[in-house]
């Protein structure tokens, strides 16, 4: 998957079946990133990838090392996928989802 020259981007969850005990996103960039404004959103999928809930995240100017963001823990009510998505200038740019399965 594409992403802006310079990015990184990772996506972690631990999970206890449909119970989410920790998720989190980062994005690392040089100074090419700095001049984007980004966001980084998380969503949750039933098992037809059907969104369910979206969180979105907020909007940075500047580029950080290593920002990162927290999502609560989360009860799912369904199987299916939790993803984070990197959007970049408006534009979702890359999306990484971890199956939350039996």
């Amino acid at each position: 998957m594409k992403i802006p020259t310079g990015w990184v981007f990772t996506h972690i969850v631990r999970c206890d079946g449909k119970s989410i005990i920790h998720q989190n996103a980062s994005v690392d960039c040089d100074f090419v990133g700095a001049l984007n404004s980004w966001r980084i959103d998380f969503t949750y999928a039933d098992t037809s990838s059907r969104t369910y809930h979206t969180f979105r995240g907020r909007t940075h100017t500047e580029c950080k090392i290593d920002p990162m963001r927290n999502n609560a823990p989360q009860e799912l009510p369904h199987y299916g996928k939790a993803c984070a998505h990197l959007v970049v200038n408006g534009v979702q740019r890359v999306s990484q989802c971890h199956h939350i399965t039996k």
